[in-house]
């Protein structure tokens, strides 16, 4: 860790973690379930921009995430600013993308768990427009796997609120963390097979379901491609919750 680097986390659990806990007042569920030591993998469902930051700065270590690398390439004051404060709450630039692209940001997580942090990953991928759970990715079935690490499932609520889709600026709203027990996944089988990363995956899935209480998609959370798309997704529920017949 260069000496920027550790001055910004000082000062993000100094100023920017009292100022959360004031403008959130999160309720935070299960602290003790997250490991002091070692490495293990946070799963999270994915509502919010500010899920990240929640996430780092409510849970009881430092923790790592991906993060797109637009934030650390800025210029003049705005891109200082950027840089530091994602730089402060653990994230790690990333270009986003299929294929290679994919593999480097899994590689970036695995050299985090293998140094022995805390790393945190959606295994949905992007974040739930609608509000359901969508089906996991299997890069956290591959993290831990391959390093050995445990997977905490963390359930957030209220991050949407807070900060809703398309929204600029946060909110004033409560916020729940909850990190459930941790699970061992070597018991699925190697990395290496497809359908051990299918089954772990499914099974961190359904830890995160249990503790959010999510209606659960059954499918990818793949990016709307166009404004349309994006708008129905937003609109799948209507003002009770339910989905629409369509």
């Amino acid at each position: 860790m260069t000496g920027s680097t550790r001055s910004a986390t000082v000062l993000s659990r100094a100023v920017v973690a009292p100022l959360a806990r004031l403008l959130w007042r999160p309720r935070v569920v299960g602290r003790a379930n997250v490991p002091k030591r070692g490495a293990v993998i946070l799963a999270s469902n994915h509502r919010s921009f500010i899920d990240s930051p929640a996430i780092t700065l409510l849970a009881p270590r430092k923790v790592s995430f991906l993060a797109k690398q637009e934030y650390f390439t800025g210029t003049g004051l705005r891109g200082a600013l950027s840089r530091t404060f994602f730089s402060g709450i653990g994230a790690i630039g990333v270009e986003r993308g299929a294929g290679a692209a994919a593999q480097q940001a899994l590689d970036l997580g695995l050299a985090r768990l293998d140094a022995g942090e805390a790393f945190a990953i959606y295994p949905e991928g992007t974040r739930s427009l609608d509000g359901r759970l969508y089906k996991g990715r299997t890069g956290v079935a591959w993290l831990a796997l391959t390093s050995g690490a445990p997977v905490v499932p963390v359930a957030l609520t209220g991050t949407e609120d807070v900060q809703p889709v398309g929204s600029r600026l946060p909110r004033l709203a409560k916020v729940r963390v909850e990190f459930g027990e941790p699970l061992d996944l070597s018991g699925f089988g190697p990395a290496s097979s497809g359908r051990a990363r299918r089954q772990a995956t499914d099974a961190v899935t359904a830890a995160i379901q249990a503790l959010s209480g999510q209606e659960l998609a059954g499918t990818y959370n793949e990016p709307p491609r166009t404004i349309v798309e994006r708008v129905k997704q937003m609109l799948h529920h209507d003002d009770r919750g339910e989905p629409d017949p369509d």
